[in-house]
């Protein structure tokens, strides 16, 4: 698929600068947390673990941020890059709700996320963005509600237009008529509004003018407010092959890599239910060294390992020439809060797939990469 950028009437500032200030800031954030991964692995006592775990939420709060902040500025001068591809809309849900499930238990809210469309509908768009406008949009809902309920979900049909696609999130939080219409405001011009919060609903308002849609807000007839964002996107048709429902895209071979040697056993049987052969390895630089063969067509990766952890990993790999820097990697970890998330992918990674693992959920993410791969290097061919 093509790459476009979303187009923007806002004054040119220097786009580079920031995003070197962001790539700088990122790689600092994620040398500190590689320490703290470390430090994790030694016996420390209780309040040790509890500090460790404050830095920890600390640094994946800054890492959200921090997206957010480079995220909005490039779209105020126009260089928000959408990346379309074919996107199942009921995968999309299931995916939204699967990464905001545990967060909605730990504040004590219930998350409801539905689904109202064809099973089978799908669109060209960019999964990562729309992504972005619920993750924003829920975050905040869930700072609202307390232990009350958030409804999120997508409603589809299909017009001579494209296939309409609304998404809404209601929540059951304190607001006046005037404080939902002023919601989308960057934080800095709404002091009563976390920043990071702030930026988000800023970024989800460009997201969906930059998708050629839009967003609003509107206070319930009770109380709380429900947000709604309406894109129409080109309707395409996903190829049926069944085949894939019992084992992998193709025959592949596989490079697990997890310091839990029953992590890896489970893995491994997994790959074998796909027809695919594997090899293990304990932590990253192993996972380094193996890849420099080029012999894997695809890699699962853990997050937490000691020597190297998954993220450096990824980096080090991508930074191999070839094939061997080429190739696809699926994070598998049980972190997978938004901003990890965005980590996961500025890293190098294409997927992420939420220990413990749903068989069918690792298998359409192996599906999706190793077709992904086989587009890249047939264009590179004709090319």
């Amino acid at each position: 698929m093509t790459k476009k950028t979303a187009s923007s009437a806002a004054p040119a500032v220097s786009l580079g600068l920031v995003e070197r200030l962001g790539a700088d800031v990122s790689r600092r954030l994620e040398g500190l947390a590689s320490f703290v991964e470390r430090l994790g692995r030694e016996p420390l006592g209780p309040d040790g673990q509890a500090c460790l775990r404050a830095i920890d939420e600390t640094l994946t709060d800054v890492r959200e941020l921090l997206a957010r902040a480079t995220d909005l500025n490039a779209a105020r001068v126009g260089a928000l890059s959408i990346e379309p591809r074919p996107q199942a809309l009921r995968l999309l849900m299931d995916d939204i709700e699967a990464r905001w499930a545990v967060e909605a238990a730990a504040v004590g809210a219930t998350l409801l996320v539905s689904y109202d469309g064809e099973p089978d509908a799908a669109v060209l768009a960019d999964p990562r963005r729309i992504g972005q406008i619920f993750d924003a949009l829920i975050g905040r809902a869930l700072g609202d509600a307390g232990r009350g309920a958030v409804e999120a979900s997508l409603k589809v049909r299909e017009t001579a237009a494209g296939m309409v696609v609304e998404g809404r999130v209601r929540d059951n939080g304190d607001w006046t008529p005037d404080q939902a219409a002023g919601v989308f405001r960057a934080a800095v011009e709404n002091e009563q509004m976390n920043l990071s919060v702030g930026l988000g609903m800023a970024l989800a308002r460009r997201l969906a003018q930059a998708m050629g849609g839009k967003a609003t807000a509107e206070a319930n007839v009770g109380p709380g407010v429900t947000i709604t964002f309406e894109l129409t996107l080109p309707v395409v048709l996903l190829a049926e092959e069944p085949e894939r429902t019992a084992g992998a895209h193709r025959v592949a071979h596989v490079l697990i890599v997890d310091d839990n040697a029953t992590n890896r056993m489970v893995v491994e049987a997994l790959c074998e239910t796909f027809d695919c052969t594997s090899e293990q390895v304990a932590d990253g630089v192993e996972a380094l060294d193996a890849a420099r063969s080029g012999r894997f067509d695809i890699i699962l990766m853990d997050i937490k390992m000691p020597r190297m952890d998954g993220v450096e990993a990824t980096r080090a790999i991508r930074e191999l020439p070839g094939k061997a820097g080429a190739v696809p990697i699926i994070a598998l970890t049980a972190k997978a809060a938004p901003a990890d998330i965005q980590s996961y992918l500025a890293a190098g990674m294409q997927n992420l797939v939420e220990k413990p693992i749903a068989p069918e959920r690792l298998l359409e993410a192996m599906n999706t990469a190793l077709a992904a791969a086989e587009d890249v290097a047939n264009d590179r061919a004709v090319a």
